[in-house]
């Protein structure tokens, strides 16, 4: 069973053509992007930062891109694709976005099933105190936690956020697109909900996804969730300093999470405006940085030698 291991940057990019002949040879087994997203390595270079990957993955048809967060999510896919590929028999093989980030893995909570993981989209910790305000934040990969920091923060707002995990928008997506098309085909049976809809279902308030990847992959379902969406990515080039630095400059750490949630919600009416400038203040935020989609007033970055 092949592990072909690699810095993700130097794997969906720069070996894309082999990667699709593998794939249309009925290649199976894991390929590792060993170094995922663009802020989870510290003190490299922007030949590592890699925030596209699973939008490539998209376009190759039988790779399964996952982005797990925790060690029992990525057990769970490794033993959903060996069960398809080498007892099932399935053709494809699967991506799996892996960091080099030190933090705690927790236990897989009892609520959680590996269906739910394989599928892509579970919610992984509710808000610790019932609200009238609601929001629901979706995390990935490493970023999870800085949505788990988020939703302390935003408690503080008087927001009650739900945490959930998305460990693969591609899924989500590709669920969407094959609901839509059975609806299309059978317009006289019984319509499908993509799985993203009916985790979304009956929920309230809003959905701020962050991720350290581009924001085009959230936006990408945000046509059939029952709640506006915001997202966060990692658009543009950045630094590697370190990673609060980066999250920071990305505007993906658990501060901007907050002010998207708090932002989304002020234009639902959800929260009165004038929280937004205090919350500004209260998380230091510099709104006078420049925009990640630009390199224009980044600082120079030394170069290893």
């Amino acid at each position: 069973i092949p592990f072909f291991i690699f810095y993700s940057m130097f794997g969906f990019q720069r070996v894309a053509d082999l990667i699709w002949a593998g794939a249309d040879s009925r290649t199976r087994g894991f390929v590792l992007g060993a170094t995922a997203g663009r802020t989870t390595l510290a003190g490299e270079g922007l030949q590592h930062q890699d925030g596209h990957s699973h939008l490539l993955a998209r376009s190759v048809p039988n790779v399964r891109a996952y982005d797990p967060a925790f060690a029992y999510e990525l057990a769970a896919i490794v033993k959903d694709g060996l069960r398809r590929m080498y007892v099932d028999n399935e053709d494809g093989f699967y991506y799996l976005t892996v960091g080099n980030d030190k933090y705690v893995m927790p236990a897989m909570p009892a609520h959680v099933t590996d269906d739910a993981i394989i599928k892509g989209l579970y919610k992984f910790r509710a808000a610790p105190k019932p609200g009238a305000v609601r929001a629901h934040l979706w995390g990935s990969g490493a970023i999870l936690n800085e949505a788990l920091k988020a939703q302390e923060l935003l408690a503080g707002y008087g927001v009650a956020a739900d945490v959930w995990s998305v460990t693969s928008y591609n899924e989500l997506y590709r669920d969407a697109i094959a609901c839509d098309r059975h609806n299309m085909l059978h317009p006289a049976g019984s319509a499908r909900t993509p799985y993203a809809a009916q985790c979304m279902a009956g929920e309230e308030g809003v959905i701020v996804a962050a991720s350290d990847y581009v924001a085009t992959l959230p936006d990408s379902l945000a046509r059939w969730l029952p709640l506006p969406m915001s997202s966060l990515g990692t658009d543009g080039f950045g630094l590697s300093e370190d990673r609060a630095r980066l999250r920071n400059h990305f505007e993906v750490d658990a501060r901007f999470i907050t002010l998207g949630a708090l932002s989304a919600l002020a234009r639902t009416g959800k929260v009165p405006a004038s929280t937004l400038p205090k919350a500004i203040k209260d998380l230091e935020i510099d709104t006078a940085k420049s925009s990640p989609m630009t390199h224009q007033g980044r600082p120079s970055m030394k170069r290893k030698e």
